[in-house]
Order: structure tokens, then C-alpha cells, then sequence
């Protein structure tokens, strides 16, 4: 009895957490004030509060271009208006983590699921409303399938001398250590 408890917990778990992974086979709900569609060339352009869902995944911005590929990847190109930044945000594997990020222009590979930042990006990754981890930099990469985080100094991708440096901070990720008590108290 208490093998088939186990199993049926292990197994919920097991579908939880790849719960997240399943927003690639969800379809993109797109809204915005206006659009163009081409669909010749399967080339959508957006404009005006943009909004782009899947699963757990939201993207905004002022301006998209969404492009599908024959095979039904999608390639977002998401800027924001001058002032402004496009963001990305979507829920990360387990329990209540989040990766939420925002850049002038931000860049969505539906087939690799990978998202690049371009352009005073910041990225944080939350643990409920509790942030993590954060990074500034002018590009971040992140790969939501192997949830790795890629920074580089320049708007073009690449680490360039003399320009500005990324800055991570990083949350403890254990609980503080209990007071001392008072002299004299036990």
C-alpha cells in the first residue's frame, strides 16, 4: 500500500513539474490594437498594447512581429515604444518560480524556447513575489528548457572591452541563522 502512495505522489510530482514545459503546446493567444497579417509569408506585425499568451508564458510590448515557420514555430520580436520595454514573463518548473524579464527589445525562438533581451535588460528570477536572482545587463539570454541565463555586455550578443559590466544579485537561499540570546538569558 504504501508503495502505490509513493508511486502516485512520485508521479504527481513528476507531473507538476513538467506542467510548465507543456506551454509550447498550447496555442498563442495575441492581442493587440492593431494587426497586419501576411499570410502568404505567415508574417503578423502588432501594434498598440501587445499581448502575446501561451501557457503560463505572457509577452508585452508596443510593437511584435510574430513570423511562423512552414513547420508551426513561431519567431516573436517583441520593442517597446521609446521610454518604454517590451517583457516577458513565464513559469518556471516546480513549485511557485518565476523568470520575469523586460528589455527594449526582446527576441522569443518558440522552436529552441529560448528568449534574448536586448537593450537594458533586466531579468529576475522569483520565488512567489520573493526575488531570487537578478540580472542586469544590455543582453541576457535565457533558455527556458535548460533554464540557463546568458549575459554579455553589449547589445550585440558579445562581451566588447570598455563597455558597461553586467551585475548579478543573488538572494540567500537559506533561512537567516537564529538571533543569539542575550547575555545572561537562556
Amino acid at each position: 500500500m504504501n508503495r502505490i502512495v509513493i508511486g502516485a505522489a512520485l508521479a504527481l510530482l513528476a507531473a507538476m513539474a513538467s506542467a510548465e514545459r507543456a506551454d509550447a503546446s498550447k496555442n498563442a493567444i495575441i492581442n493587440a490594437v492593431s494587426i497586419d497579417a501576411d499570410q502568404v509569408t505567415l508574417t503578423r506585425i502588432l501594434t498598440g498594447n501587445v499581448t502575446v499568451e501561451r501557457g503560463t508564458m505572457l509577452l508585452t510590448s508596443d510593437k511584435a512581429v510574430v513570423k511562423e515557420t512552414p513547420e508551426g514555430y513561431m519567431m516573436v520580436t517583441l520593442t517597446g515604444a521609446p521610454g518604454k520595454l517590451a517583457t516577458f514573463r513565464q513559469k518556471r518548473d516546480g513549485g511557485d518560480l518565476w523568470i520575469d524579464g523586460q528589455a527594449q527589445r526582446i527576441e522569443y525562438d518558440d522552436k529552441s524556447q529560448i528568449v534574448k533581451l536586448f537593450g537594458t535588460a533586466r531579468v529576475k528570477q522569483l520565488e512567489g513575489a520573493k526575488v531570487t536572482e537578478a540580472l542586469d545587463a544590455e543582453f541576457v539570454s535565457y533558455d527556458s528548457r535548460t533554464e540557463r541565463l546568458v549575459s554579455r555586455n553589449d547589445i550585440s550578443g558579445e562581451n566588447k572591452v570598455g563597455k558597461a559590466r553586467s551585475t548579478l544579485i543573488i538572494a540567500p537561499h537559506r533561512s537567516a541563522a537564529p538571533a543569539a540570546p542575550a547575555a545572561g538569558k537562556p
